[in-house]
C-alpha cells in the first residue's frame, strides 16, 4: 500500500488484471480481436443450444452461458486467449447432479442449476484467495482424460433417444440410457435418424473439404433445411422451439440450507473440474503463445466468472477447448476478443432469435455426437496405455466411475487414486549402488545395475532417487539393513528434502554400523537438507568429518578408514586410492 492507503500499480493490476493488457490495444489490435470474436460468435451459437440440451435447460440458457461468464473471464482472468462458456463436460454434470433432485428444464431444476453454479464459483474463490493454484497440479492428466472420455460416452448415450426419435422416460444414468433406447428401438422415427445422421455427416465432410469453415453451424443450417423438405407439416421431427430473446434475466439462485448440502459434493467436484479444464486448455494455448500464466489469476476469473453468471441466468461455465482453440487461430490477441465474442452473441440472439425455435433436435443430436467423439482424446489415451499400470489404472477407473457411478464421484475416483500412486512412488525411493567407471580417463560413477562390475568388500556407496520422509523411511530402511559392507556412503544429490523421521533413520543408521565396526557418511547433500540437519543439531550426532562436499573427497578420507589387511587380499581394485597406497588405518573417535 502507498503512503497515503492508495493502491499501488501492481496491486491494482492484481485486482484488475486487464489494466495489463489494456495499453497494447491499438488499432491492429482491436481489428484482429473484432474478427476472432465474431468467428467465435458464429461457432458457439449451435454449441451454446446443444449445451444446454445436454444439461436439461432451456436452449437459451446455453447462450446466456456463452455470453456473461465469458466477459468476466476474459476481464479477471489472465489468459490472453482462454474463453469461457458452457462446455460438455460442465453440462453433463450439470444434469447429472441436479436431475436426481429436480425434473429436467423445470424451474425448480433451473434454480437449483444456478445455485449449483453459484456455489462452484464461491469454492473456486476459495481456493483463489488461498492462493492454491498449484492444486490443479494433483489433478493427474489421466484424470483429466478418462472422465473427459466418459462423459463424451455419456453425452452420446444420452442422445439416442433424439438421435432415434424417440420420447424416452430415463433417470439421465448410462446404464438406463441404453436399456430404454433398446427396449423401445423398434419405434424408432426414420425422419429424426435420417436428420440426425446426414448432420453428422454434413458436420464431418464440411470439417474435411474446409477446416477453417464453420462447419457445425452449416451443417446445422443445411440438415434443417432438409427436415423442412422432409417433413414441411412439423408432425415427425421434434424442433428445439421458442427461445426468449432478450438480454440475460437477472436471477436468484435458492440458498436454502438443504438445496445447498445436497449439491454441496458436487459444487467441489464441479469446480476443481472446471479450474482443471481451464487451467489445462489455458496452458496448451500459452505455451504456443509463449504467454507466462498465473493459475491464482485464473482461479480468480473462473470463479468471478460463475458467481456473475449465476445472477444473470448462466449455468456452470468453464474454459471452452472449441471456442478457445478457434480464438487463437483466429488471430486474438487480447482478451478483448472474448469480450467481442460475447456482444456479437448477444446480437445474433436478439435480432435472429425467431431461426433458433426452427432448429431440429435430432440435428443437435448429430452435432453431439461429433462432439462426443472430438472429446475423446485417443492420441493420449494411447500414450498413457503405453506409460504403464498405473496411469493406465487411474485412466480406466475414472472412464468406467464415469459411465456407472455419479460424475463428481467419478473424479474423486480417479484423483483418489493418483494420489495412492503417487504416494506409492514417493513413499519408495530408487536407490541405485554406484561405482566408479573402469573405462573413464576421468573419475567418473556410473549406475551398478544391470553391469557386472566388481564392488569394494568393504565400502558401498549408494544413491537415493527421492525425497526422505516419514513415507519413504521403512523403505529406506529396509533396504540399508540388507547392505553388508560395513563402510556406507550415502550421495545425497537425488534428495530434495529430509524430514526429522527421515534424519532420525541416518542417525540410527550411522549409530548402528558404528556399533558393528563399520561407518556411514553422507555427500553432496543439497542446500535444503545440509540446512535442516544443522538447524536441529544431527551434524554433531552424523559427524561433521562424516559429511563432505562430493564423492570424491569422501572416498579420499574413507579409504583411510579401511582395514588394510582386507584391501591386500582384494582384487577389485576399484578406487583411484587402491593402486596409489595402501589405507592408512585411521582411528575415528565414536560419537
Amino acid at each position: 500500500m502507498a503512503k497515503n492507503g492508495a493502491l499501488k500499480p501492481r496491486s491494482w493490476a492484481r485486482l484488475l488484471p486487464f489494466l495489463q493488457w489494456a495499453p497494447s490495444v491499438d488499432g491492429k489490435v482491436l481489428r484482429a480481436d473484432l474478427l476472432a470474436g465474431l468467428t467465435n460468435a458464429v461457432i458457439v451459437l449451435p454449441q451454446g443450444v446443444a449445451y444446454a440440451l445436454i444439461a436439461g435447460l432451456p436452449p437459451e440458457y446455453g447462450l446466456y452461458a456463452a455470453i456473461i461468464p465469458a466477459i468476466i473471464a476474459a476481464l479477471f482472468g489472465s489468459s490472453w486467449h482462454l474463453i469461457s462458456g458452457p462446455t460438455a463436460a460442465m453440462s453433463i454434470v450439470v444434469f447429472t447432479s441436479v436431475s436426481p433432485l429436480a425434473a429436467p428444464g423445470t424451474p425448480e431444476f433451473i434454480k437449483l442449476a444456478l445455485t449449483l453454479t453459484l456455489m462452484k464459483g464461491l469454492f473456486q474463490l476459495a481456493l483463489a484467495m488461498a492462493r492454491l493454484g498449484v492444486l490443479v497440479n494433483f489433478v493427474s492428466h489421466s484424470v483429466v482424460i478418462g472422465f473427459t472420455a466418459g462423459a463424451a460416452v455419456v453425452i452420446a448415450s444420452s442422445q439416442l433417444q433424439n438421435l432415434l426419435g424417440l420420447s424416452l422416460t430415463t433417470d439421465g444414468t448410462f446404464i438406463d440410457n441404453w436399456l430404454q433406447v433398446a427396449q423401445h428401438l423398434p419405434a424408432t422415427n426414420l425422419y429424426s435418424l435420417t436428420i440426425a445422421l446426414v448432420t453428422l455427416a454434413l458436420c464431418l465432410v464440411i470439417k474435411k473439404l474446409r477446416p477453417r469453415w464453420p462447419n457445425m453451424l452449416l451443417a446445422l443450417i443445411l440438415a434443417s433445411v432438409l427436415a423442412w423438405l422432409l417433413d414441411p407439416g412439423r408432425q415427425h421431427i421434434a424442433l428445439v422451439g421458442a427461445i426468449s430473446a432478450s438480454l440475460p434475466p437477472l436471477s436468484m439462485p435458492d440458498l436454502s440450507l438443504n438445496n445447498i448440502s445436497s449439491l454441496g459434493s458436487a459444487a467441489l467436484a464441479i469446480s476443481l473440474l472446471g479450474l482443471v479444464e481451464a487451467t489445462a486448455i489455458a496452458r496448451a494455448i500459452a505455451t504456443r503463445s509463449h504467454q507466462r500464466l498465473d493459475d491464482n489469476q485464473e482461479f480468480v476469473g473462473q470463479g468471478l466468472s460463475n458467481v456473475v453468471g449465476a445472477f444473470f441466468s448462466c449455468y456452470a461455465s468453464s474454459g471452452s477447448f472449441t471456442r478457445t482453440g478457434v480464438n487463437y487461430t483466429s488471430g486474438a490477441r487480447t482478451p478483448l476478443a472474448a469480450v467481442f465474442a460475447s456482444l456479437f452473441l448477444l446480437v445474433i440472439l436478439l435480432l435472429f432469435a425467431d431461426l433458433i425455435p426452427h432448429l431440429p433436435i435430432p440435428a443437435m443430436a448429430g452435432l453431439l455426437l461429433v462432439v462426443a467423439w472430438n472429446l475423446i482424446d485417443f492420441h493420449h489415451i494411447r500414450l498413457i496405455i503405453r506409460v504403464g499400470k498405473s496411469e493406465s489404472t487411474v485412466l480406466l477407473a475414472t472412464f468406467f466411475a464415469t459411465l456407472f457411478v455419479a460424475l463428481e464421484f467419478a473424479i474423486y475416483t480417479g484423483v483418489f487414486l493418483s494420489l495412492v500412486f503417487y504416494l506409492k512412488r514417493t513413499s519408495s525411493p530408487r536407490i541405485v549402488t554406484i561405482l566408479p567407471d573402469p573405462d573413464s580417463k576421468h573419475p567418473f560413477f556410473i549406475s551398478a545395475e544391470h553391469k557386472r562390475l566388481p564392488y569394494c568388500p568393504q565400502l558401498r556407496i549408494i544413491r537415493i532417487e527421492g525425497s526422505l520422509f516419514f513415507g519413504a523411511v521403512n523403505h529406506v530402511q529396509e533396504y540399508l539393513q540388507q547392505i553388508k559392507e560395513p563402510r556406507l556412503l550415502i550421495v545425497g544429490n537425488g534428495m530434495n528434502f529430509v524430514d526429522m523421521v527421515g534424519a532420525e533413520l541416518l542417525v540410527q543408521e550411522s549409530k548402528r554400523r558404528r556399533a558393528e565396526g563399520g561407518d556411514l557418511y553422507l555427500c553432496n547433500l543439497k542446500d535444503g537438507v545440509s540446512r535442516f540437519l544443522k538447524r536441529n543439531n544431527l551434524i554433531e550426532e552424523l559427524g561433521e568429518d562424516h559429511i563432505f562436499v562430493n564423492k570424491g573427497k569422501a572416498i579420499h578420507r574413507i579409504y583411510d578408514q579401511l582395514d588394510p589387511a582386507i584391501c591386500q587380499t582384494c582384487t577389485a581394485k576399484i578406487f583411484h586410492e587402491c593402486h596409489v597406497a595402501p589405507p592408512q588405518k585411521i582411528t575415528v573417535q565414536p560419537h
